[in-house]
This record gives structure tokens, sequence and C-alpha cells, in this order.
């Protein structure tokens, strides 16, 4: 062997130059699966929280389909798909859910099951608040999701998952959540045909009799105090209410509807109220001779006990126009009539004054209950109205039930349940209306600010059975006035335990 030779494989034997190269091609297969570790686990934690918000809102969505009339377990599971985060699938918006997303490609159809709990404080309804039976519901998603970057780790002998399957319950209480004070106007048909019989077995007396019962029903049911008040301390106000009735009546005689006089106020023509824009926070009740359509202040001296379900002070305003007070010389309201039905004035002055209100209680809420048979078609007004198709007018006046209960709803941001009795599917009821012409019916259905929020008693003895409520079909009025009321509670997310 040569000098060179010898000196070639000396340093071919003692060069150490590129030994790493081996380890790290191996290290990099090891940074490589570590990273995707991170990535994939990373995204599957992001995809868990996603998930746990969307079964969060499937539930409450399932809750408070729970306390709406005639709720079944199909028409519950239903609204907790419309909520979920299924790609496809019945009860879903065009095959999707709410809260379907990227990153969720692959969640199983979400399973709700509903239950009866009778022994927790986190549930404090009946199971009969439901017409389910039941007062809480509890759901579970799971979503399959791909695991890509850990596949590195196969180099390494290594079985990794190529899917990651995560799971999320969530479970709420229906009606059992904080409660938001309430700013709450009724406004209640005292025309003529108020006076027409009502023969369903659970009143079978005149419908302004069964309609003031059904009141008793609301004014039961709300919380006129705030949490924590005694029957002989209520520590504030809480559900306060406002009683307003059409035709109007002589501003200084409304205490006659309010005091055991038996009298009736005098019934001016018909006034026109502004239409109050979403600013507006002022409202000065009409006085003298002045023509109001508003009966009450906002009152929250109605119950017995200054708490729910606990009877009503038949001494308070509100008692004695409810029909509450039986002694003598106090009946209630009563329906004399003489300048047929107009509605839409008597809202605007509702929406005027629960502004107000509002404005003065900030953090609460309003919300408007109208109950009549529809079919405007007064001829009995006083200054202001034209005969145009808007408000005020003559004309086209079940039209402007509609537009009154839509700007409360759209311009306002006010809830508005209409309660159709004893409404008929006639236009020619709504005689002023022509172009388009429109049923009662189809009046009180539109005013509603949503489908669910129209109620109809299909039993009166003008309806026959002529205007139902898809949503919320069999009820009567004290049933359909209960179920008003469970409206006002909100659900809430409680352990899964309960």
């Amino acid at each position: 062997m040569s000098k060179a030779e010898r000196s070639f494989l000396k340093r071919a034997v003692t060069d150490q130059r590129g030994q790493v190269l081996p380890w790290m091609a191996l290290l990099m297969v090891l940074f490589l699966g570590m990273g995707g570790l991170t990535i994939d686990l990373g995204h599957a934690f992001v995809v868990y929280r996603e998930l746990q918000s969307s079964t969060d809102a499937a539930t409450l969505a399932g809750a408070y389909a729970m306390t709406l009339s005639g709720a079944t377990s199909t028409s519950v599971d239903n609204e907790v798909k419309a909520y979920s985060s299924l790609l496809t699938g019945a009860g879903t918006t065009s095959g999707y859910g709410a809260n379907a997303n990227f990153n969720l490609q692959s969640v199983s159809l979400p399973t709700p099951t509903l239950s009866c709990v009778t022994n927790s404080i986190y549930v404090s309804v009946p199971c009969t608040a439901s017409a389910t039976g039941d007062n809480v519901i509890q759901v579970t998603q799971t979503a399959t999701i791909p695991m890509y970057f850990i596949q590195a780790l196969k180099v390494f002998g290594n079985h990794t998952p190529s899917t990651l399957t995560v799971s999320t319950t969530s479970t709420a209480a229906m009606q059992s959540g904080e409660v938001q004070a309430l700013n709450l106007a009724v406004v209640l048909d005292t025309t003529a045909s108020m006076n027409n019989q009502d023969n369903d077995a659970n009143c079978g007396n005149t419908e302004l009799y069964c309609a003031l019962q059904g009141m008793q029903t609301l004014l039961q049911s709300l919380s006129p105090c705030s949490t924590g008040s005694t029957s002989s301390n209520c520590l504030s106000g809480y559900d306060q209410v406002s009683l307003f009735t059409f035709p109007n009546i002589q501003a200084n005689q409304a205490s006659d509807d309010t005091t055991c006089t038996n009298n009736n106020p005098n019934i001016p023509s018909y006034s026109a109220p502004a239409i109050p824009t979403a600013t507006n926070t002022t409202w000065t009740a009409p006085t003298g001779t002045s023509a109001t359509y508003q009966v009450t202040g906002f009152e929250d001296d109605y119950s017995a006990n200054n708490q729910q379900n606990g009877g009503i002070a038949t001494g308070s305003p509100l008692g004695i126009a409810s029909g509450a007070n039986t002694g003598s010389n106090c009946g209630g309201l009563e329906a004399p009539g003489g300048d047929g039905t107009y509605i839409a004035g008597a809202m605007y002055a509702a929406m005027t004054a629960l502004q107000a209100e509002q404005s003065a209680n900030p953090g609460s809420k309003s919300a408007i209950i109208l109950l009549s048979d529809g079919g405007a078609n007064s001829s009995k007004f006083g200054s202001g109205f034209g005969s145009g198709s808007t408000y005020p007018s003559k004309n086209d006046q079940c039209q402007q039930t509609v537009a009154a209960g839509q700007y409360a709803t759209q311009t306002l941001g006010m809830t508005v349940y209409t309660v159709a009795y004893g409404a008929s599917n006639n236009t020619s009821d709504c005689s002023t209306d022509s172009s388009p012409s429109i049923t009662p019916c189809a009046e009180m259905l539109g005013a509603a600010s949503n489908a669910s929020d129209f109620y109809s008693d299909a039993t009166a003895a003008e309806n026959k059975g002529a205007c139902t409520s898809a949503d919320n079909p069999n009820l009567n009025l004290k049933g359909i006035f209960t179920s008003i009321a469970n409206r006002f509670t909100a659900a809430r997310l409680v352990p899964n335990t309960v």
C-alpha cells in the first residue's frame, strides 16, 4: 500500500464529519410526530370547545321548546337538532344545524333526554310546567376528528389512531334561570262583542268575564317583587303590569274601572297617540276629559303576599279591574261598547308607556299581550284620522293592527303576544281592508312577534274552531295566559349530575 493510500484510509477512519445525519434523519421523524401530536390535539381541543358551545345552545333551545304549549318529545328533538352542529338531518334549517361549521364535519345525531326532576335545588318549576311532563333536558353530541400529523409516528411502529372521538353533554332546567324584570302592557278588548257568550266548559260566561279570568291567572303567575321578598316586605318591584283597553275611555273616569263604584267611564271617539321613536323615553298619560287607553299605571301591588302564585290583592287596581274582588259593586271591567273595534291606537299608547318604563328601569324587558276578536272596523274617530292606508287612518284598520305589532317587535325590540279570542276567518269582518283583504285571525297572527307568540281560543263561541294556532293548539284562555307567563322565564344550564 502506497503512502497516499495509507493517508486516505487514515483520514476516512478518523474523520467524524456527517455522523449526525443518520441521527437527525431519525429524530426528524420523531420531531414531526411530536409536532403532529401537538397540532392534532390542539385542533381536537378547539373542536371540543366548539362542540360544547353548540351542545349548550342546543340544550337551551330544547328547554325553550319544552315551554311551548303542545310541546312533545318530537318537537323538542327537532328544536335541539335545529341548534346543533349536525350537518344533515330532520329538524334542521336547510339540512344544517345553526351551529354547524367547518371544524365539526362528522357530528353524530344529538340525543336529547327529557326527565322529571323533583329533588334538585337547580330546578324551580314542576314537571307539569311542560306539556311533555318533564322539566329537565340533557343533550349529548359526538364528533369524530381526523388525525393527520400524528400519523408520522407510525414510522416507529406505533399504532396511532386515524381519528379521535370527542363527546360533550349539557343539561338545562326549564324556567329556572335568573328572571329579568318585566314591564308588561295588557291590551284588552272591551268592545260590545266581548259581551257574547262563551259556552266553553272552562268558563261558561261572557267572553269579557272569561278574558278577565285569564288575566287573573296571568297576574298570579308573575313575580311582583324581587327575590327575597316576604309577604310583608316587597324589596322592589319586579314584574310591573299596566292595563290598556279599547275603545279608549275618559281619562278622569278611569278610576271607575279600578275602584268599586259600579260606574262605567265615558267612551269618547277613538284617539290617535303618536307612534313612539326608538329613542322615545317619555310618556305623559292623558288627563281630564281627554281620551286615554291606559286604565292603570304600571302596578306591582297585585299580589296578596308579594310573591308568585300567592293570590291576587283584591283591593289593588289590577285586582279590581280584573274582577278578582267579588264584593259589592266590584265586577271588574265591563264592555259597554258603542265605538266598534280599532286596535292600533291602543297598541301605540302601550308602546310609548313601555318605552318610558323601561328607561326608568334599566335592565328590564318589555312585552305586550293583546287580546281581541280582531275585526277592526270602527267608524267613531276623533280628529287626526285620515283616509289613507297608514296609521292613523279610517281605512285598512286590520292592517294597521299588524303594522303596530311588527313595529313594536322590529323597531322597539318588544315581544308582542296576541290572543285571538273569537276571531273569525272572514274577510268581511275586516271590512275597511281591501288591498289586500285580511281576516281577523290573520290580523292577530300578523301582529304577534312570531308565530309561536300567537294564541287562539278555538272554542270561543264566535270562533267555532275557525281560527287556530299551529304552534299553540288546544288551549283555553287560562291555559293561554299560563303559557305566556311561562315564556317570561328562562332556562338555565345546570350540572349534568342533575
